[in-house]
């Protein structure tokens, strides 16, 4: 198929865009958790160098049908605060990530995926106007970085105790900011998009189609737990780069 980009096969094409679906579904029924569970699946697959920004923009598209879908949920002015820290840290990113070489690339990425499903967060935190820009600059500095910075970004809103519908939808406005930002700044230094336009598309048309099976879920429950399959899922993958990026330092 043309539209398939060369450095994937029909197959893993096809399964992205399933993971794109799945992970949607999570992010809306639980709240949190598509954006690992795809960025450790996409790391399987893709080059190294474009993983980040295709996963950011496949992130926009998703978590913008997202939040059309939560859009009367939505805190606007926690969002406004978050969004002047963003500008920063997606300036200061852009200038670090580009130097990474691949193997750390992965290890980092390795170590953020099984650090955001073992390691310890937060549980309440109390910020003010000054608390949302720091965390707006410090999480999408971490975006540009590891991709799918939802568990930090999370943190934050959870200290606002809002009820499920609005932690999903001003969260969705969070991840819009995030990945908006990283998607410009990747165009801006040079990152050529159009060869993976189509798997975008596909993606985010699936993602739309996991958010709405996902509200449907979230409307029917009070918590949401999908178990530890999951965890050990993404923990595998997680090692799995590891192991790639051991082999490109020895």
């Amino acid at each position: 198929m043309e539209f398939i980009p060369e450095s994937l096969s029909v197959f893993l094409f096809w399964l992205l865009v399933a993971t794109s679906f799945f992970g949607s579904f999570i992010s809306t029924a639980a709240g949190i958790g598509g954006g690992v569970t795809m960025l450790a699946v996409m790391a399987q697959v893709m080059p190294p160098l474009a993983l980040i920004p295709v996963h950011g923009l496949v992130q926009l598209g998703s978590n913008a049908s997202r939040l059309t879908v939560m859009f009367n949920h939505i805190d606007w002015r926690f969002l406004g605060w978050f969004f002047i820290g963003g500008l920063v840290g997606a300036a200061v990113g852009v200038k670090i990530v580009t130097a990474l070489p691949t193997p750390v690339l992965q290890l980092v990425l390795a170590l953020f995926i099984l650090y955001s499903i073992w390691g310890p967060m937060p549980e309440k935190m109390r910020l003010s106007r000054f608390g949302l820009i720091v965390g707006g600059g410090v999480t999408t500095l971490a975006s540009m970085f590891v991709g799918a910075s939802g568990p930090l970004a999370m943190v934050i809103v959870k200290a606002f105790e809002y009820d499920r519908f609005a932690k999903v939808g001003t969260f969705s406005g969070v991840m819009v900011i995030q990945h908006g930002l990283k998607a410009v700044v990747f165009g801006l230094i040079g990152f050529v998009f159009t060869p993976y336009i189509p798997l975008v598309a596909f993606m985010v048309i699936a993602g739309f189609l996991g958010t709405l099976v996902g509200k449907r879920v979230l409307l029917r429950q009070n918590e949401s737990n999908f178990g530890r399959v999951l965890d050990v899922i993404l923990t595998l993958l997680a090692l799995r780069l590891l192991w790639q990026a051991g082999q490109g330092y020895f």
